[in-house]
């Protein structure tokens, strides 16, 4: 069992909107939190959003697609209910990130990190060990086609990877990535403040080439893939929200648009275990092939040659605890390779 889980809130909590969040939110609350991101209240009046949102609902409605694979979970059941949080609404972060650049303003302080610096820091080592590892051939690159070739011819020089950080909060896991040797680093976050935060520290700790934008994942606007994906809380953030199952789907429809083939995806969770993860993976995976293969379907050519992703490592060196007879840690980081 590798993660710690929010029990349902009061439903009283829903009606107290004018309350400041940190008066809403507990502490224990705030460690499920993660990076700010992208849950957005409402869903927009686009077509395209809406056509997108309800292709999620009919992908969910048809995904008893917990089939068997090499990874199981650790759970024998699945959960009996969602569990949702004011943590996922784009109110609260909005509101969090409102306060923690007055505080910067003020005092200084780069606000609160997710999970904590240490676990920040084994994520950006990690992370260079294992982009290092797969340059060297020691991890095994599937993707053999022409249009892998940026990031093969990267591997010579990890300066030149291109690393995106959806959801980046106050942007320390760039800067922290950054000190590992990468230099091509973009932060999206669709909360203003945040990006905002994340701008006046860059420029503070002097990594002004850190790029930042606001961007909602689930309805991205980035036009460009990237090598590098990083991914520390986001995914747990959109699973707090209300329609978080669908909210979910949407979220790797978008992000298996945003890795290069042969890239990297790296999620910190501490919501789900490598195994719930892995086995969410799986879940896309299918949904993709068979959508692929409907007749008169209009998408990636490569998705229906293989499945968009592939399980490749997960850190091993987190602090573990037992629970329930099962060993788990409190926080799971998994890499996925885009096919």
């Amino acid at each position: 069992m590798a993660a710690i889980r929010l029990q349902p809130e009061d439903p009283d909590v829903s009606q107290a909107r004018a309350i400041a969040a940190a008066d809403l939110i507990s502490d224990d609350d705030r460690s499920v939190a993660a990076d700010s991101w992208s849950i957005k209240s409402d869903y927009g009046s686009t077509l395209d959003d809406d056509q997108r949102h309800a292709d999620a609902t009919d992908a969910l409605s048809v995904a008893a697609l917990r089939a068997a694979s090499d990874y199981s979970s650790d759970k024998e059941e699945p959960d009996a209910e969602v569990v949702t949080s004011m943590l996922g609404f784009q109110s609260y972060w909005n509101a969090t990130y409102a306060d923690e650049l007055s505080n910067f303003r003020v005092h200084g302080h780069a606000g609160e990190i997710w999970f904590g610096a240490e676990v920040m820091e084994t994520v950006a080592s990690w992370t260079k060990s294992l982009c290092t590892d797969i340059c060297q051939g020691h991890l095994l690159n599937p993707v053999d086609d022409e249009e892998s070739g940026s990031v093969e011819q990267s591997c010579k020089d990890l300066i030149s990877w291109s690393v995106l950080d959806i959801g980046t909060g106050n942007g320390l896991l760039l800067q922290e990535l950054a000190k590992q040797g990468f230099n091509d680093l973009t932060g999206t976050d669709y909360s203003e403040g945040a990006v905002d935060l994340a701008r006046c520290l860059a420029v503070r700790d002097g990594f002004t080439d850190i790029k930042f934008l606001v961007d909602d994942v689930l309805e991205t606007k980035l036009e460009r893939k990237y090598q590098l994906v990083m991914d520390k809380g986001t995914l747990d953030a959109i699973g707090l929200h209300p329609d978080g199952p669908i909210k979910r789907i949407m979220y790797w429809d978008s992000v298996s648009r945003l890795v290069l083939p042969g890239g990297i995806l790296v999620i910190t969770s501490c919501n789900s275990t490598k195994d719930e993860l892995v086995l969410e993976v799986d879940n896309f995976n299918q949904r993709s092939i068979c959508t692929s293969q409907e007749p008169g379907t209009v998408g990636d050519q490569e998705v229906g040659r293989d499945p968009p992703f592939r399980y490749l490592d997960h850190v091993r060196s987190y602090p573990t605890f037992m629970f329930g007879g099962s060993i788990g840690s409190r926080v799971a980081t998994v890499a996925f390779q885009r096919n």
